[in-house]
C-alpha cells in the first residue's frame, strides 16, 4: 500500500490533522489507521453521560461545525453555549469520515488494526492478516492518547465482595446503593460528583476522595459566539495579572480574585491544574458534599475500609465505589513535532488538542521546512501541578510571538473554526482598546513568566 500520510489514530487530533490535510493540499492520500471500530478515539469507552468541557464550537474539525451553535436553555450550564454529548461527538466523527473523508477517494480507513512500529506493517485484529505500507509521512496520533477509567481496572486492590466500579456503570444501577464514594479528584470524578446530584443523590451520601484539589477555569470565560469579546478581553487581561504580579502566589490571587480561576473551597491550596472547566452553578453544587477526604491516593479497598497514602476511613459493603482515577491526558515529555519523515501530535496551545492538530496540519502543507515548521509549533505540554499554569502561559506566549509575526499565519488563525481566540470580524472600539492596552503589558508579562519558570525550575517543580 502507498500513501502520503500513514496517521496512526482516528481520535480527536488524528481526524483534525487528516480533516486539514485533506482540504489544504488536494492531491494528497492519507490512510488513517485505528484500533476501535469507528472513528472517535477514547470517545468510543466513555462514560455515558459525559460531555465536552469546552463548547461545541471549538471542538471537532475545521472543515464540519459540531453542533447547532445555540445556548443552554437548562441545566447547569444554560446561558452558555452547548457542550456536545458523547454520543452527538462519536456520530460526528463517524459523519465526517463516512460522508466527508471517504467520499473524497483520497481517504483509506482501516478500523480494528494495529500499527506495529517495529515492522511498520499493518495487522488486522480481526483476521490477523499483515499489510506492508509505502508512507511518505507517519503521522503519530497517539502520543497524547487518552485513558479513561473503563479502559483499565482500578490501580489499587478491591478486596473480594467490594462494590467497586468505573463510573461508567453509574446510569446502568438497579437500585439504590448504601452509599456512594468518588475515587479521583479531576473532571472525571466532579463529573460522577455532579451526575449523582443531578439525579436526586442525597451529597450527605457522597464521599469524594481527592489527593489533590484542582484549579478550574471559569467556563464562561471561553466562549464564542456574542461572548467573543468577553472571552478575547479576558485572555487578554491574565497579561496585565501577570506582568503586575510580585510572585507566583501573588499572581494566583490575582487570577483568582478576578474570576479567571475557581477552586472548590479556600481553605485548601490546590496542587492541581488540568484545564477542567466549571461553571459557577457546578461548583456550588459540588460544594454541597461535605464528606472530602484528603488523605492522599486509595491504596486498598477492604470490605469495611479504605486505605489510604496517609490515613484510613470507614466503608461498607453496600458503599458503591466509583473508580475515576484514569489519568486522562497523562503528561508526556515533549518530542519535536516534526522530524524528517514523521510528525507526532501535540498541543501548541494548551488544553486545545484539536486545533492543535489542525495547526500542525497546517503548517505541514504552509511551510517547506521542518525547522521552520518545528519553530512554529513549540509545544506547550498539558498541565498537571498547579503551577503548570504558569508553563503553559509562557509557551502560549512565545507561540503567540512567532504567530503574530506571520501575517498569513494570523489570517488562517482568523479564519478557523476551532480557533476560539482569533476572528476574521473587525473588533469593537473597546477591544481594540483593551488590545492596545494590552501591548504595554506583554514585554514585562513575558519577562515576569521568564522568571517565575526559572524559580520552578530551580526549585524543581
Amino acid at each position: 500500500m502507498d500513501t502520503d500520510y500513514l496517521i496512526i489514530g482516528a481520535g480527536a487530533m488524528g481526524m483534525a490533522f487528516a480533516d486539514t490535510i485533506l482540504n489544504e493540499m488536494p492531491e494528497a492520500t492519507l490512510t488513517i489507521v485505528d484500533r476501535q471500530g469507528r472513528p472517535g478515539g477514547h470517545w468510543n469507552d466513555a462514560y455515558p453521560f459525559v460531555r465536552l468541557h469546552q463548547p461545541s464550537a471549538f471542538y471537532g474539525v475545521n472543515s464540519r461545525p459540531l453542533g447547532n451553535d445555540v445556548k443552554d436553555a437548562v441545566g447547569w450550564n444554560a446561558g452558555l453555549y452547548e457542550l456536545a454529548t458523547g454520543a452527538e461527538v462519536l456520530a460526528y466523527y463517524d459523519h465526517l469520515m463516512h460522508r466527508d473523508f471517504l467520499p473524497s477517494g483520497r481517504v483509506t480507513y482501516l478500523p480494528m488494526t494495529e500499527y506495529e512500529p517495529a515492522t511498520g506493517d499493518l495487522v488486522s485484529l480481526t483476521t490477523g492478516i499483515r499489510t506492508s505500507v509505502n508512507a511518505a509521512t507517519l503521522v503519530d496520533a497517539t502520543y497524547m492518547n487518552v485513558t479513561v477509567p473503563s479502559q483499565r481496572p482500578p490501580v489499587y486492590d478491591v478486596a473480594d465482595g467490594v462494590r467497586c466500579t468505573p463510573l461508567n456503570n453509574l446510569p446502568k444501577l438497579s437500585q439504590p446503593a448504601g452509599g456512594y464514594t468518588i475515587i479521583g479528584a479531576g473532571k472525571t470524578g466532579a463529573d460522577a460528583c455532579l451526575w449523582l446530584l443531578r439525579n436526586g443523590v442525597d451529597p450527605d451520601q457522597i464521599r469524594w476522595i481527592m489527593p489533590r484539589d484542582s484549579w478550574y477555569i471559569d467556563r464562561k470565560t471561553i466562549q464564542p459566539g456574542d461572548f467573543f469579546e468577553g472571552t478575547a478581553e479576558r485572555f487578554i487581561t491574565q497579561f496585565r495579572h501577570i506582568a503586575e504580579s510580585d510572585s507566583i502566589a501573588d499572581l494566583f490571587c490575582r487570577l483568582e480574585a478576578d474570576g479567571i480561576l475557581l477552586r472548590l473551597t479556600t481553605d485548601v491550596e490546590p496542587t492541581m491544574y488540568r484545564c477542567s472547566t466549571i461553571t459557577q452553578e457546578e461548583i456550588t453544587q459540588l460544594r454541597r458534599i461535605t464528606d472530602v477526604v484528603r488523605l492522599g491516593r486509595v491504596q486498598r479497598i477492604d470490605i469495611d475500609q479504605i486505605v489510604l497514602d496517609n490515613g484510613v476511613v470507614p466503608t461498607s459493603g453496600d458503599t458503591a465505589h466509583i473508580d475515576c482515577t484514569a489519568d486522562g491526558l497523562e503528561r508526556r515529555p515533549p518530542k519535536q513535532v516534526f522530524e524528517a519523515t514523521s510528525i507526532t501530535l501535540q498541543t501548541v496551545r494548551h488544553c486545545q488538542q484539536v486545533f492543535s492538530a489542525a495547526f500542525i496540519a497546517h503548517c505541514e502543507v504552509a511551510y517547506e521546512t521542518a525547522d521552520e515548521k518545528n519553530r512554529l509549533c513549540g509545544v506547550v505540554p498539558h498541565p498537571d501541578a498547579a503551577t503548570d499554569w504558569i508553563r503553559t502561559a509562557h509557551g502560549n506566549s512565545l507561540n503567540s510571538a512567532n504567530w503574530g509575526a506571520d501575517p498569513a499565519l494570523q489570517a488562517w488563525l482568523a479564519n478557523s473554526r476551532l480557533d476560539g481566540f482569533s476572528s476574521a470580524d473587525t473588533p469593537s472600539d473597546e477591544l481594540i482598546n483593551v488590545m492596545m492596552s494590552a501591548l504595554a503589558h506583554a514585554e514585562p508579562a513575558l519577562a515576569k513568566l521568564e522568571q517565575y519558570v526559572a524559580e520552578l525550575d530551580a526549585a524543581g517543580r
